[in-house]
């Protein structure tokens, strides 16, 4: 029989969530008030007497956030099928082939992750102004490789050593070649970490703001993080709009973990129980 949760378990849960979601809640009230309630005495009230779109009008007409958004969404997307489509393949064989010096490739993806970016982006400006790419979507998706690959690779060889190696056997011993193996019976079964480690990659790639920063600096190819932290001016930092635009680029993210929940769930409990 199930034990009841105490009231000063569903106390403690209310008050995690407000937590957790005042920094967001705070920037939604903030996004809908005037200029002049952002300071002065009514700048720490949870509320606005004068509710305005002002600065939403502001950020899609005086600003050229639509771009900022497309560039953002173009580069996640292709880092995400990229890097998951590889750490696929080299997840695979760390998690189930027997090869020397196995130990040690995992402790270089393991060390590449950790590498700060300060520390990398001076090769990495150098190698792409040599080859072009700067201020290309191309530019960012290559730097972008060097903190998701890692990052899918560790998560994906958890669930594909979670995967019974007796079904591996069956299909080889039905005549099914390493790859069949691979694509008929890994993948489908992969499927919930594959899930979990496409959206970690993708809100990683989405955030990202120094590699964007340093290699983009055309308007036209500037993503969101980028986008939102040019709209200061030399005298003014309109914060207004700044929430407004901070509120309009979580919201696709929150669509995109509501949507696809049950598979994150499924995915982080299956790669984290071992039978």
């Amino acid at each position: 029989m199930q034990k009841k949760a105490s009231p000063f378990f569903y106390v403690f849960l209310i008050v995690f969530v407000f937590v957790v979601m005042f920094p967001f809640l705070w920037m939604l009230i903030s996004s809908i008030k005037p200029a002049t309630e952002l300071f002065g005495d009514k700048a720490f009230t949870p509320y606005t007497s004068h509710p305005t779109m002002e600065n939403y009008k502001s950020v899609f007409f005086d600003h050229p956030f639509l771009r900022y958004l497309w560039n953002s969404t173009v580069v996640s997307t292709i880092t995400t099928v990229y890097a998951v489509t590889v750490a696929s393949f080299a997840a695979y064989a760390i998690a189930r082939l027997q090869f020397k010096g196995k130990t040690f490739i995992l402790g270089i993806v393991l060390s590449v992750s950790m590498f700060p970016q300060i520390a990398t982006i001076t090769p990495i400006y150098i190698f792409l102004k040599n080859l072009g790419l700067t201020n290309s979507y191309l530019g960012l998706i290559i730097p972008y490789s060097t903190f998701t690959l890692p990052l899918s690779i560790w998560i994906l060889v958890t669930f594909f050593r979670k995967i019974p190696l007796d079904l591996e056997e069956a299909a080889k011993i039905d005549g099914a070649t390493l790859m069949q193996t691979f694509w008929k019976v890994i993948m489908p079964l992969a499927v919930p970490g594959i899930f979990t480690t496409a959206i970690l990659v993708f809100i990683a790639a989405w955030n990202e703001f120094f590699f964007a920063l340093t290699i983009n600096t055309d308007d036209k190819y500037k993503t969101v993080p980028i986008g939102i932290a040019m709209f200061q001016g030399q005298f003014t930092i309109p914060w207004g709009e700044i929430a407004a635009a901070t509120v309009v680029v979580s919201v696709p993210l929150v669509i995109m973990v509501l949507i696809f929940q049950r598979r994150i769930v499924s995915g982080l409990t299956s790669g984290s129980v071992k039978e």
